[in-house]
């Protein structure tokens, strides 16, 4: 018996009995991301080498490469931003980096028709020793407010002997006192279960380390955030990290499985390479619009894994709000070969027409099951629509 039955059994239960919070009401009610965010984010590729020209050169390349009209909106700097504060304990930019401060930097990305977001961290200092918000939560909301920020990102590093519930909780506050519509992204990693209290305090929340531009990274990843689907909702999502796409780690089968994974989770999608300079086949794998359409779904749901037709082979569903299951057959072997979707595993009864979202092609009606020939480390992902008749039986 495969190790991960037991779980495949309360998914399949889950997926039988409607979805259900259990015990992580109340959300937290800021009315804001109500579909997973969209976006870029510095970290994964410039690490601590940003500036305003980063900023503005890559608000600029969303706008030219289509990004930002397939959905991406928020153009997030993160850590390394920020080197003191001054005598009212305001945060202080990086002169060098930033001339004129954060605030006209805001008004540029604004006037692309994006959103601007922004990093901090809830201890003492930031992960690369610079200000943290630690006992300056309401000065920092009301900075960030005032500079026009859409969206924070507070991360976890030199907290010691803090409660992340009780700190995350106090910038929640503090967000909401400032007045400006906010999205609040909580970074700790998963060290303290945030998806037991992150739905009542943030709209998203890191259920794991760092993820590496490494297949192994993203697998791992995968099998660990997809443990908590039950927290996910409208407004309050598991964020497995950001995107590697494009940075060059893993190969654009591995990229692609990425990208189709973390859109039938339901996660974030925060690209994280690159944007003025990204190939062809990455800027057509990121503006997918139909596997974007599989994660921005307003039904709100998780995919979860269902069914496991052989070792290394894997099916994961997610059901849409039009009664369709967006489905990504994953093959984690290094070898290329088929894998079988069934029917009963999805929950389908009847006739259903399957459409293939990444070469854009009807694949026809099927019965039972539908198979494909997926590659290694890669995946096929096709959305499934049961007919009108096997819907009334």
């Amino acid at each position: 018996m495969s190790a991960r039955f037991p779980m495949l059994l309360c998914l399949a239960l889950v997926f039988g009995t409607g979805h259900a919070r259990s015990s992580y009401a109340p959300l937290l009610d800021n009315g804001l991301a109500r579909t997973p965010p969209l976006g870029w984010n510095s970290w994964n590729h410039f690490h601590c080498n940003v500036s305003a020209q980063l900023i503005r050169e890559t608000a600029d390349a969303m706008v030219s490469g289509g990004l930002r009209d397939a959905g991406y909106e928020y153009v997030v700097i993160d850590d390394c931003w920020q080197v003191a504060r001054d005598r009212a304990g305001r945060l202080v930019a990086d002169s060098a980096r930033f001339p004129g401060g954060i605030k006209p930097l805001a008004d540029y990305v604004h006037s692309k028709g994006l959103k601007f977001g922004i990093y901090t961290d809830a201890g003492r200092l930031t992960c690369q020793g610079r200000p943290g918000t630690y006992g300056s939560e309401e000065i920092d909301a009301r900075t960030f407010a005032e500079w026009g920020v859409d969206y924070v990102k507070e991360d976890w590093c030199n907290s010691e002997g803090l409660d992340a519930p009780t700190q995350y909780a106090k910038f929640r506050d503090a967000l909401a006192k400032a007045r400006r519509p906010i999205v609040f992204s909580i970074c700790e990693w998963g060290s303290n279960q945030p998806w037991e209290w992150g739905p009542r305090t943030g709209n998203l929340w890191r259920t794991t380390g760092d993820i590496g531009d490494r297949w192994a990274s993203m697998i791992a990843i995968l099998d660990l955030s997809s443990q908590h689907g039950h927290a996910a909702s409208p407004g309050a999502w598991n964020d497995p990290d950001m995107l590697e796409v494009g940075n060059g780690g893993m190969t654009d089968d591995e990229y692609r499985a990425h990208f189709s994974l973390w859109a039938v989770m339901a996660a974030p999608l925060m690209a994280g390479n690159d944007v003025r300079t990204m190939t062809a086949v990455t800027r057509d794998m990121l503006t997918n619009k139909e596997v974007i359409a599989v994660d921005q779904d307003s039904l709100g749901v998780q995919g979860m894994l269902v069914q496991e037709p052989a070792p290394d082979l894997q099916v994961w569903s997610k059901p849409l709000a039009d009664g369709s299951r967006a489905v990504v057959l994953l093959n984690r072997s290094g070898l290329q070969t088929v894998v079988t979707a069934s029917w009963r595993a999805l929950g389908v009864r009847g006739s259903a027409r399957v459409r293939d979202l990444w070469t854009h092609s009807d694949v026809g009606a099927m019965t039972d099951r539908f198979n494909a020939t997926v590659p290694a480390h890669g995946v096929v992902m096709v959305r499934i629509t049961p007919s009108l008749e096997a819907g009334r039986n």
